[in-house]
């Protein structure tokens, strides 16, 4: 058996025409974002030929692609259809986009179709969520998605990709150029190593501990989860200092630190714990905060959410801080090859299962990441942010 040498982990095309064989070819439809300054796309062209080998139809909004160096000609070179319009992408049966669409999109969509996106509650508009239900839409979020594991594919992703880049952007904020301290964020021999504080024991806390650590920097990791605080310790070694959320340890650490990474998951979670400012004005003057959760709300009480147009890094109480939405953003292409190795095989499950509905009953990780189906809101993470009641799933699949 030969595999074609292609970007990114894939199934060989040899499996995917299998599946195709006894499956539903799907009309899938990548608009091109819109929102200022997005760039990252759910295929790459290379995922975009292994679905049209297995069969499926793909059309690309002209010039989609710019934001990740693909041009049209790669799109179409591997196979899909290259469309002037975004009506003609919003007739598909299948949209796929990164962020959720605004109300002019959603109006596009024809009736009864599916959608595939983040859901990104800061930017997600009521008039998108109620145009959904009237359209009888069914809607996937990303980030909610699960695996056999239990565990959220795209979210640990996108998180791996941001808490790298963290440790990239407090070295270049620490910097003399950027407004920071001078100082390097790793150690060096006669001079005290940087203290980086992360707050969450996540995929992207560890990762950007990890970063840290192999710099020389002195990491400290809170989390109130007793179990994640054992988990990183495990992974990183015992040279990693590890605290649940105790007021006098954090008060000391933020005292001192350097840097303070913002990392906790608030999505579909049960508590939401937040930095108060108070800990913020005790910190060093010219020391760094990055919060990587500006879109699920933030994890400091001086986060303020600054869109595409206005300026990196403010300062507060003496403290610089980096709020900017989607920082996987500023490694588009990387982000979107690491989707793409997602929704490849996911959208080759929804062909192999012959239907949408029929790959809800028989996943339930993917089940998970339905908000609403055919237009009725099953999620109450997704439909209480809207102040809309929603209902189990299970209880319209039961119905057909």
């Amino acid at each position: 058996m030969t595999e074609k040498q292609t970007q990114g982990n894939y199934n060989p095309r040899e499996l995917l025409k299998e599946i195709s064989k006894s499956g539903n070819r799907l009309l899938i439809g990548i608009p091109r974002e819109t929102t200022g300054g997005e760039r990252r796309l759910a295929l790459t062209p290379e995922a975009v030929d292994m679905l049209v080998e297995a069969g499926h139809r793909i059309l690309v909004e002209k010039d989609a692609g710019l934001g990740i160096n693909y041009s049209d000609n790669h799109y179409s070179e591997a196979g899909a259809e290259i469309v002037d319009t975004p009506e003609e992408v919003y007739n598909t049966d299948y949209i796929l986009k990164i962020l959720p669409p605004q109300p002019k999109e959603a109006a596009m969509m024809k009736k009864r179709s599916t959608l595939f996106s983040m859901v990104q509650l800061n930017v997600f508009e009521q008039e998108t969520f109620e145009i959904l239900m009237d359209k009888k839409i069914t809607a996937v979020g990303y980030e909610l998605i699960a695996d056999n594991q239990h565990t959220f594919p795209v979210q640990n992703v996108i998180s791996e990709i941001e808490g790298t880049a963290a440790i990239t952007i407090a070295s270049e904020m620490l910097s003399n150029n950027q407004g920071g301290k001078g100082i390097l964020l790793g150690g060096i021999p006669g001079v005290s190593p940087t203290e980086i504080v992360i707050i969450g024991a996540g995929n992207a806390g560890t990762v950007a501990a990890r970063a840290a650590l192999s710099l020389g920097a002195s990491v400290k990791v809170f989390d109130d989860d007793i179990n994640k605080l054992r988990a990183i310790q495990q992974t990183l070694g015992q040279g990693l200092f590890t605290s649940t959320f105790h007021p006098n340890v954090l008060h000391n650490a933020f005292q001192t630190a350097d840097v303070v990474i913002g990392a906790m998951r608030y999505i579909n979670t049960y508590r939401r714990y937040i930095i108060a400012e108070d800990l913020i004005r005790r910190m060093k003057r010219g020391a760094l905060i990055i919060d990587l959760r500006v879109n699920q709300g933030g994890c400091f009480e001086t986060t303020l959410n600054r869109v595409f147009s206005e300026p990196t890094v403010f300062e507060q109480y003496g403290v610089l801080h980096y709020c900017k939405q989607n920082i996987s953003n500023q490694v588009a292409r990387t982000t979107s090859m690491a989707l793409s190795n997602i929704f490849v095989p996911l959208l080759s499950r929804v062909g192999e299962t012959g239907s949408l509905q029929a790959m809800i009953k028989s996943d339930e990780g993917f089940k998970l990441g339905v908000y609403t189906y055919y237009g009725r809101p099953v999620n109450s993470y997704v439909s209480s942010r809207f102040n809309i009641h929603s209902n189990s799933i299970d209880i319209y699949l039961a119905a057909f």
